[in-house]
């Protein structure tokens, strides 16, 4: 079969691997998997069960979408939560649902037979999680805190949609988030269903917490014996100021009736100054297992994990002296080991950390590497065996299995290998240079898939964050190999912020953010053409949110590059007060509006526009809430306004991040075709302006301290 270059068309058609489930006898797995369709713009999730050495069976139809699976403690039963819509048009599935467009919780019989629906709630559930006893299900549920039941919710939800008077209105610190606006006063609640009663009860009566505002799932777990649950939640109160996550319990009623007495949940980490979150229970019940952080307002404070004894209350931070940040993690079966993720110099990798002896001495017993190259997903574990997703920049994720000792890894899955045959990528390196301070900064190079001779087109790809990282990971959204596909070479650099070398060089440039970054991607761009891989003449750089940011500060400072791509981007610090999230900002950006304007003015672009003289072409969605677009709306009107090259895309219905098929169809296309245009075969490339800083623009600073 004749290969071809990576298109966009492939990266839709390719299935999307989530988390797999283990049976309790780890002899299966339940994975689900999206597929997405350009021709209805939407896709749909399906439930497999993968035994090992056998194809994978559907478990669930096309109709409608199923997710978070959760499979019963005797391996016989899935739960999960359906979706209404998708290709089909298909609803809630039986006839008689008082809500059929929101998602419910369902059962199904893993040996065959039809599914059931569970619930039928105003708002729709999340993350159902089977008890001990496999006779009781939780799950998360939304609820609306000015009627915070059932029966309420539904009666005031119904009159809000029939009020013509959308208004919002608001007190507090935090009142949008991500792209959409929190004043309606949806708080998700934890209930328990008892199966054969079918009664309920909410754990959480009157609550006004938030879960997780992205995501609320994988936020609790159930005690070993039922009687208690632990969950993280946000522990501060309107106005959220500062707004803060923290752990919780709550004891469970032996009997699940609607009226039964509920006690207030305890907090488990009300002395703690920043976030805490995810617990998890040691088998034995006694021990809980959550991160917590140290700086409130620094997202990329390296998370440690801390070990809370359920008998005396006292906590144990296990992971103070090491130098990551800890993810995913989860007990072996018999307490003696922690698995877990952890962002690891571009990769993620499986760590194995000794329980007790940590408790003992944690500055002597660090995590221990079992398994690195690529990213590992959260490792699951049943009967000795530990599944995960892995994925590489080259590879689409898909399930594996991995022994204790991780010396033996197996793939269980290969939802994509019939796509991938089809077509063919380019060579990936890693290479590595001296960057700002004289420090070692990783990049990885990819390779267009027809050999290159000599030097070559270069788009440089800036991760976002600016504390993220470019690792060796498939990406759904930006993927350097259809970028690399026409022929260009594709440097990742991941410039001092980035995560996973450690917290000083995650941290360095706060209040700085055009100082190192913009040296390191300079010092890469320097070292290949040096090498002898770059056309000095034909390059780019293209990068989302605070690569953005750095594609507008490349714009403002230099004229070495013949155009840039900002999706996305700040180009005003103090326009980014319109953020959702502003907790933080007057370190990171470097000021505030109201003390210290000049040190934010520092490192604007917009305040050194002068120097806008690349080619920008400009993306951003309307229901961006992150980087508000008027950010790119100004920036595109002050290129016009000076008689400069631009073109701006803006998308009504997308986020902070293209998601659609159709849309991000059409993004790659306008980005593909800025890039031809300017550094394709044809393009003129690069006119100069002089040695690589434009005339009038002061040389960026190398000397000045970081500000506090």
């Amino acid at each position: 079969m004749k290969r071809h270059p990576f298109t966009v068309e492939d990266l839709w058609a390719l299935p999307r691997v989530g988390t797999p489930v283990p049976a309790p006898d780890g002899c299966s797995v339940v994975v689900p998997v999206t597929t997405w369709s350009m021709a209805t713009n939407e896709g749909t999730t399906r439930l497999w069960r993968v035994e090992e050495g056998r194809a994978p069976r559907a478990l669930t139809g096309l109709g409608s979408s199923s997710t978070q699976p959760a499979v019963s403690p005797d391996g016989t039963r899935v739960a999960f939560v359906r979706k209404p819509g998708g290709p089909t048009g298909d609803g809630a599935g039986k006839p008689g649902a008082r809500f059929p467009e929101a998602p419910q919780l369902w059962v199904l019989p893993l040996d065959g037979g039809e599914p059931e629906r569970i619930t039928d709630l105003p708002l729709g559930v999340a993350d159902p999680r089977w008890f001990p006893d496999g006779r009781r299900i939780a799950f998360l549920a939304g609820l609306l805190s000015d009627a915070p039941t059932i029966e309420g919710t539904a009666k005031l939800h119904a009159e809000r949609e029939a009020d013509p008077v959308k208004a919002r209105v608001t007190e507090n610190r935090l009142y949008r988030y991500w792209d959409r606006w929190l004043t309606d006063g949806r708080i998700h609640h934890l209930f328990v269903v008892d199966l054969v009663t079918r009664k309920m009860l909410d754990l959480l009566p009157g609550s006004r917490r938030w879960f997780d505002l992205m995501d609320p799932a994988d936020q609790y777990r159930i005690a070993p014996d039922g009687k208690e649950i632990a969950f993280a939640a946000c522990r501060t109160r309107p106005p959220y100021d500062p707004w803060i996550w923290g752990v919780f319990t709550v004891r469970v009623p032996e009997r699940i009736e609607p009226r039964a007495r509920v006690a207030a949940p305890k907090c488990l980490t009300h002395r703690h100054r920043a976030e805490a979150g995810r617990p998890v229970y040691s088998p034995d019940g006694r021990w809980i297992l959550f991160g917590m952080q140290r700086e409130l307002g620094f997202y990329a404070d390296r998370r440690r994990l801390s070990a809370h004894d359920r008998r005396t209350g006292r906590q144990t931070i296990l992971t103070e002296s090491w130098d990551r940040s800890a993810a995913g993690w989860t007990f072996s079966q018999d307490g003696k080991t922690i698995w877990l993720i952890a962002e690891d110099e571009a990769r993620t990798s499986l760590f194995a950390l000794d329980f007790r002896a940590a408790l003992r001495k944690p500055e002597q017993h660090p995590p221990r590497r079992i398994a690195r190259g690529g990213t590992f997903g959260a490792p699951q574990i049943a009967n000795g065996r530990i599944f995960a997703t892995f994925d590489t920049l080259s590879a689409p994720p898909e399930v594996v299995c991995l022994s204790r000792d991780g010396g033996t890894k197996r793939r269980w899955t290969r939802f994509c290998a019939p796509r991938m045959s089809r077509v063919e990528l380019g060579r990936v390196r890693e290479d590595h240079f001296e960057g700002a301070a004289r420090d070692r900064v990783q990049m990885f190079v990819v390779e267009p898939a027809r050999r290159l001779r000599g030097p070559a087109p270069l788009v440089h790809m800036i991760h976002g964050g600016p504390h993220g990282v470019f690792g060796d990971n498939w990406h759904w959204r930006w993927s350097a190999h259809a970028l690399a596909a026409p022929g260009y070479r594709v440097a990742l650099v991941n410039f001092h912020g980035s995560t996973s070398w450690g917290q000083e060089f995650a941290q360095c440039i706060q209040g700085r953010w055009g100082d190192q970054p913009f040296e390191d991607i300079l010092a890469a761009t320097d070292k290949l053409i040096r090498d002898g891989l770059v056309d000095a003449k034909r390059m780019a750089a293209a990068g989302g949110s605070y690569g953005g940011y750095m594609t507008s500060w490349i714009a403002a400072r230099c004229d070495r590059f013949a155009c840039v791509v900002n999706h996305a981007g700040v180009c005003d610090p103090q326009a980014e007060w319109a953020s959702d999230v502003t907790q933080g900002w007057m370190r990171a950006l470097g000021g505030a509006p109201w003390d210290d304007p000049e040190g934010m003015d520092r490192w604007s672009p917009m305040r050194h526009a002068r120097g806008f003289r690349t080619p920008m072409l400009v993306i951003h969605g309307e229901r961006d809430f992150r980087v508000p677009y008027d950010q790119g709306l100004a920036i595109y009107n002050v290129y016009r306004a000076m008689q400069q090259p631009a073109r701006l895309v803006c998308y009504p219905d997308e986020n902070h991040w293209i998601l659609k098929p159709r849309n991000s169809r059409h993004w790659y296309g306008e980005v593909l075709g800025w890039l031809a245009r300017w550094i394709g075969k044809g393009a003129r490339g690069r006119k100069s302006h002089g040695a690589g800083t434009p005339r009038g623009i002061p040389a960026p600073c190398r000397t000045d301290p970081p500000r506090a």
